[in-house]
């Protein structure tokens, strides 16, 4: 197909739809992503450009959460088996989880090159700060008047001729993007009338390293053995000593944190990235959770990480899905939701490594494998878990394999 559409931007969904249809785009696959569930057309076609159809996922509930002494449903949104079920598990088998965040800084970023002085110009920039920040700031702001905006700067020599500044913004219960990037741009002009040099760059960072949130809970050794607390501890240390598997080890933990953070509209792209960018900063690339027993010989379990959430504007308003979701959480402000995702991080992360370390990560995940696979055979409601039960028996789980159970099944009840 050619891929040289002018104007699609321009046309609304159903013509971009015939637009592909007369391209040769068979029209029985359009159909498959007409389903625009609770979105709906207008909004979906507001969010991103050239919409031709939405891909739906699923929404679950996780259960058994008590953080901070209170009770939370939580939704998670992702297509990968045992997610939700693990998180489940790893709640109901903790002693509850406490947490807490952080003022909600966020980082700006402005590029200055071309510097002729930079220590000169770094001077000139710190001691301008408070007459540069009240330049930027409007006291009619929302985000002012409840005590954010801009904060503080910071100016630091990256090489010979160039400066980074940072712009610290408290962003309250947003995000905080938008709010960043537009300090950022208008402090620039000032910061090249200072250093008589070119501002580049005028970016927020996904580092977030002022708006971290810790989370710890306790395993108790008699619900989960002596043996699997020392397998758990070592398994964590593998992750430190290693990269390959650390790289693994937060991956697991993302599972569960990216299902919340796109079942509650959040750019969970930038917090995928503060994450990562946060397990190797200043040192090499680390686990973000650590565990140890305590005196009482039960298993403690601890998370850190940055966290840039909001619970005003972005997706959050304009899904009524993330909608539904922030009102099943009840939630009252952005760091009570950050405290929420740090602790199923925590769980996920230690669901997986019981599993590992114990019964194998496969024999769970599979089990629900296995049920995909009967439905992508074409198992109907109570064929699927006979189908995915005899697999697992025959130890022999594909798609080839269920289409042959099937058949049997529906040849025996004709």
């Amino acid at each position: 197909m050619n891929s040289k559409i002018s104007g699609l931007y321009k046309l609304n969904i159903k013509e971009r739809q015939e637009k592909l249809i007369k391209a040769g785009f068979p029209k029985e696959e359009i159909e498959k992503i007409n389903n625009f569930g609770s979105l709906g057309e207008t909004a979906s076609d507001h969010l991103i450009e050239n919409v031709i159809g939405a891909l739906t996922l699923p929404l679950g509930i996780a259960t058994n959460f008590v953080i901070n002494g209170k009770d939370y449903l939580i939704p998670m949104v992702l297509e990968e088996a045992s997610v939700v079920a693990a998180a489940s598990k790893a709640a109901k088998l903790s002693e509850g989880f406490t947490a807490k965040a952080e003022e909600s800084i966020m980082i700006g970023q402005i590029l200055l090159t071309e510097i002729s002085d930079v220590e000169k110009t770094i001077n000139e920039i710190l001691k301008k700060e408070k007459e540069l920040i009240e330049s930027i700031t409007n006291p009619e702001d929302i985000m002012v008047k409840l005590g954010g905006g801009a904060k503080k700067i910071k100016a630091i020599k990256l090489k010979e001729n160039w400066i980074e500044v940072q712009l610290l913004v408290d962003c309250k219960d947003a995000m905080g993007a938008n709010t960043v990037n537009t300090l950022c741009e208008k402090l620039a002009p000032q910061l090249e009338k200072i250093s008589n040099g070119n501002a580049l760059m005028r970016i927020i960072s996904n580092l977030a390293i002022y708006r971290k949130v810790k989370a710890k809970t306790i395993w108790k050794k008699e619900l989960i053995g002596e043996e699997a607390i020392k397998a758990i501890i070592k398994a964590n240390e593998f992750a430190e000593l290693s990269p390959f598997r650390g790289s693994t080890h937060n991956k697991g933990i993302m599972n569960g944190i990216d299902a919340v953070c796109i079942a509650t509209g959040q750019d969970f792209r930038a917090i995928e990235a503060g994450a990562h960018s946060f397990a190797c900063f200043e040192k090499k690339y680390s686990p973000l959770t650590k565990y140890y027993k305590n005196s009482e010989g039960n298993l403690v379990g601890e998370i850190e990480l940055p966290l840039a959430i909001g619970t005003v504007g972005g997706a959050t308003k304009i899904n009524p899905a993330a909608q539904f979701s922030m009102k099943l959480l009840e939630i009252n402000s952005a760091k009570e939701l950050e405290c929420v995702i740090a602790c199923v991080g925590l769980a996920q992360n230690f669901a997986a490594l019981y599993a590992i370390t114990t019964e194998g990560i496969q024999r769970g995940h599979m089990s629900l494998h296995a049920k995909n696979i009967a439905v992508n055979a074409g198992a109907k409601e109570k064929e699927i878990n006979l189908i995915a039960e005899k697999m697992i028996k025959e130890k022999k789980i594909s798609e080839e394999n269920a289409r042959k159970i099937l058949e049997e099944i529906r040849e025996k009840n004709n």
